[in-house]
């Protein structure tokens, strides 16, 4: 026992006691008469007044306290008994009081005016509705700290966990299912904040950007040693310098232009699958992403090649493929490994836009999955036989300058009809379409291509 609740029995004892020699003196001040009753308070009454107040006080502070160590059930039949025996006895005497023929029964008819027929019925209906309202308000308060507990066990439920400690309130049993409550939420703050650690750890070798292709919240979605299969478009970045450098001259060199594209990656909402050296493959959700982010790597390429003080420079292309993805992430090392055969169809990608002097080299794949509010300036630029399939391929013009940007585009359809005669075979009629071009663009390299091929594919008829 408290030492609160043991000074609380003790003044209850005391203020008893007190009450025992001094009840008289207030009996003696209520005088009953045939009219009502008659209030004659002297000093000891007063006091014996006082006394009694402070003794229902603090008996109902007792009480209370006596409550909060009951289950539910116990607290819910014992908080409701005082109540429902006052109005038990209320009921009986108002409706007994007739057979009464004491003083003190005809007081309380006079005060009550039950000498009026049926007054006694509206009496017991006043007393019953006063007893349900109160029994309602207490039962709702004794059974309040279980509202309390759904509001925390949703917010468990819901993985919403707290700082500080949930507050239930009520008799020593939500005390116990507080306790149980806080220690789960506690449970689950250590488990957030060893996840929260985790991931920070892993951010080195999971992106944020690599979680949200996935579809994942966190690291602690993923199964390690699994794979998952998705359409992506992969991006694969080629740089070359102009001169032939040692192999530490080439790795440093590159390697400063890498940490210019890297994070121009993750603008975009990519991810690098790996580093080759002299590039990288990044992967993206969405294909406009790795269209634009292409284009910003060649602008930013384009800008650092120009602040060089030397003349040493590099040659960035990138040729770009949309396709089913599988990711895996492997148990031992935790690293992300893309396996798909558009690695090795980006590589003959990038063999044709080497050939071609071109930059930025998509598939039709890739064009199929932009969105139509997303324009750009483009052409055909041929086909690619792949696996028993062929798949066109087409060049951003974005990524030249406005002046030759213009020229291409405006011959445009000649170059395409060039590049569709030669297909049919018509190599008289593709070279005059090439020959068209280079008369107006003559440093378009793809033209220049065509228009050689289409002299030896006569030559060869010839």
């Amino acid at each position: 026992m408290k030492t609160s609740t043991k000074i609380l029995l003790i003044v209850n004892i005391a203020l008893l006691i007190a009450n025992v020699f001094l009840i008289r003196y207030l009996v003696a001040g209520i005088v009953p008469t045939e009219s009502g009753f008659v209030f004659d308070f002297s000093a000891l009454s007063w006091v014996a007044f006082a006394v009694l107040v402070l003794f229902l006080i603090s008996f109902i502070a007792l009480y209370v306290v006596f409550l909060k160590n009951m289950r539910l059930s116990n607290l819910l039949f014992f908080s409701t008994l005082p109540l429902t025996l006052i109005y038990g006895v209320f009921v009986v005497y108002v409706a007994k009081i007739g057979d009464f023929d004491d003083i003190t029964s005809a007081s309380v008819k006079a005060t009550l005016n039950l000498t009026t027929q049926g007054v006694e019925n509206l009496w017991i209906i006043l007393a019953t509705v006063v007893y349900l309202v109160l029994l309602f308000a207490l039962i709702m308060i004794a059974c309040r700290p279980l509202r309390n507990v759904e509001k925390v066990t949703q917010k468990l439920g819901d993985g919403r966990v707290k700082m500080e400690d949930y507050k239930i309130g009520g008799s020593k049993q939500f005390q116990e299912i507080e306790h149980s409550l806080n220690k789960i939420n506690y449970i689950y703050k250590e488990k957030d904040n060893k996840l929260k650690i985790a991931s920070l750890a892993t951010q080195k070798y999971l992106p944020k950007q690599l979680l949200n292709f996935l579809g994942k919240n966190g690291i602690e979605e993923l199964e390690l040693g699994k794979s998952i299969t998705k359409e992506g478009t992969i991006l694969y970045c080629d740089l070359k310098p102009n001169k032939t450098l040692s192999l530490e001259e080439n790795f440093n060199y590159i390697n400063s232009y890498l940490k210019v594209v890297a994070p121009l990656i993750k603008r975009y909402d990519g991810f690098v699958d790996k580093y080759l050296g002299d590039g990288l493959i990044a992967v993206f959700s969405k294909s406009q992403n790795a269209i634009e982010c292409a284009h910003a790597v060649l602008k930013a390429v384009d800008a650092r090649n120009k602040n060089q003080k030397k003349s040493l420079n590099i040659a960035s292309r990138i040729s770009i493929h949309t396709g089913n993805l599988t990711i895996s992430l492997s148990e031992e090392e935790k690293t992300p490994t893309v396996v798909s055969p558009i690695i090795n169809m980006l590589s003959k990608m990038e063999e044709i836009n080497e050939f071609m002097g071109g930059k930025l080299l998509f598939s039709k794949m890739t064009l199929d999955n932009l969105s139509n509010k997303f324009n750009f300036e483009y052409r055909y630029i041929g086909d690619l036989e792949y696996e028993k399939s062929v798949i066109s391929l087409y060049e951003s013009l974005d990524c030249y300058s406005k002046k030759v940007r213009e020229k291409l585009k405006k011959f445009k359809n000649e170059f395409e009809n060039g590049v569709r005669f030669y297909n049919e075979k018509r190599y008289s009629e593709a070279k005059d379409m090439f020959e068209k071009v280079l008369k107006k663009v003559p440093d378009d390299s793809a033209s220049f291509v065509y228009f050689n091929k289409c002299n030896e594919k006569l030559s060869e008829v010839a």
